[in-house]
C-alpha cells in the first residue's frame, strides 16, 4: 500500500511540476540544448513511471496485501454478481485477478489520457494570450479602429 500511494504522489508531483514550468515558460522562446536533454529526460521519466512503475505496485498490493488470487471470487455487493456455477444467477464467474486487471487497465488509460492532456495544453498555452490581443478587423482584413481613438 505504502509503495502503491509513494507511486501516486510522486506521480502528481511530477505532473505538477511540468504545470507549473508550462506557466512559467514563455511561448516561442528558444530551447537550448541542455534545456531539451532536461525536458526528453523528465518526459521518459514520467512515462517509465506512469506506465511501469504505477501498474506495477498497483499489482504487487492486489497480489500480497489484498490477497486478490483466482480462486477468490467476486460476488459483488449482496452476491448479486454470484456466477450460476455457484448457485447465482450471473452468467460467468469473476475472481479477483479480473478485477485486479481491470483496474490496472484502467491506469494505464487514465496515463494515456493524461498523457494526451498534457501534450495538448503545452501546445496551446499561448493561444489565449494571442485570442486576447486579437483586434476586430473589418471585411477588407484590415483592423477595425473608432474614430479619434488612438491605434
Amino acid at each position: 500500500m505504502v509503495a502503491f500511494a509513494l507511486s501516486i504522489l510522486v506521480t502528481a508531483v511530477l505532473t505538477g511540476g511540468v504545470l507549473a514550468y508550462m506557466k512559467r515558460r514563455p511561448v516561442g522562446t528558444p530551447v537550448t540544448w541542455g534545456e531539451a536533454m532536461f525536458g526528453a529526460m523528465i518526459v521518459f521519466f514520467g512515462l517509465f513511471w506512469v506506465y511501469g512503475v504505477v501498474p506495477h505496485q498497483f499489482l504487487a498490493w492486489a497480489d500480497n496485501e489484498l490477497n486478490w488470487r483466482t480462486d477468490k471470487l467476486f460476488v459483488g455487493p449482496g452476491g448479486i454478481l454470484r456466477a450460476q456455477a455457484q448457485g447465482g444467477s450471473f452468467p460467468f464467474t469473476i475472481t479477483y485477478v479480473v478485477i485486479r486487471d481491470i483496474i490496472a487497465s484502467g491506469i494505464y488509460v487514465v496515463g494515456i489520457a493524461a498523457h494526451v492532456w498534457m501534450w495538448h495544453i503545452w501546445q496551446d498555452r499561448g493561444k489565449k494570450a494571442e485570442a486576447a490581443e486579437a483586434v476586430e478587423v473589418s471585411s477588407f482584413g484590415r483592423p477595425l479602429v473608432r474614430e479619434g481613438s488612438e491605434a
